[in-house]
């Protein structure tokens, strides 16, 4: 097998990151069931933000949930292959942040999102979401996984021994 150039994939998961615009949230309701919704987000200080509304399904479950995964996934037309997309995930403590304060997160939504858009949302019912990323994984193809911080200060490649089954 190829030797994998730890330095450029490394690289690679933080343009991943900081190209994205939205993400996938899975979370639980109040009786434990699955539920899976999707948010707009900015990433600052090793933190992701999400603003959604109070009306939403995911917010009283993000609200209340100890934790939600989220996943942030390439779109399958730029998948070289369809079973390999390229995707990282984490699993993340929220705290619901409110609508007041925070410039420093509403200045970075307003410069990804626009501040036309932004001012219109802080009008409605939003509410600032911070997500704390714990653990993560970032996927690129076969064989290529990694066990990833949201800065990829932590960068570890998950390699499986074949005749077990069990990660080394």
């Amino acid at each position: 097998m190829k030797q994998l150039n730890i330095d450029e994939i490394r690289q690679r998961f933080v343009n991943f990151v900081t190209s994205r615009k939205s993400l996938v949230i899975s979370s639980q309701d109040e009786h434990g069931v699955p539920f899976i919704s999707y948010a707009p987000y900015v990433h600052l200080n090793n933190r992701l933000y999400i603003y959604i509304s109070r009306i939403s399904d995911h917010y009283r479950y993000v609200e209340t949930g100890p934790k939600v995964h989220v996943m942030l996934i390439n779109d399958e037309s730029e998948a070289q292959n369809i079973f390999a997309r390229e995707r990282a995930r984490w699993v993340c403590t929220t705290e619901n942040l409110g609508n007041e304060g925070q410039e420093e997160i509403f200045a970075a939504f307003d410069n990804a999102f626009g501040d036309k858009m932004m001012g219109m949302l802080r009008g409605l019912d939003f509410s600032l979401f911070e997500l704390t990323p714990l653990e993560g994984r970032y996927v690129i193809g076969f064989g290529q996984a990694f066990d990833v911080d949201l800065s990829g200060d932590r960068f570890e490649h998950v390699v499986v021994d074949k005749k077990d089954g069990s990660r080394d």
